[in-house]
């Protein structure tokens, strides 16, 4: 599995989680992939790739879009 991390404008390491595919491509667009975890999996899956934090529904502005 390959895990799209994004740096925050402060230098942070985020994880982006959408609660919906529907969300997901109406903040992302069509041409994000996309997997879906279990909650109770994050801390696993901190532990392997890291992450500082995680942001819930965030819009991708185009330029910055897959």
């Amino acid at each position: 599995m390959s895990v799209d991390l994004r740096r925050t404008r402060d230098g942070r390491t985020a994880l982006l989680v959408y609660s919906s595919n529907e969300r997901s491509v109406r903040c992302c667009g069509e041409q994000q992939p996309w997997v879906a975890v279990h909650t109770e999996k994050l801390d696993e899956l901190d532990r392997s790739i890291h992450f500082d934090l995680i942001l819930l529904d965030v819009e991708i502005p185009q330029e910055f879009r897959r």
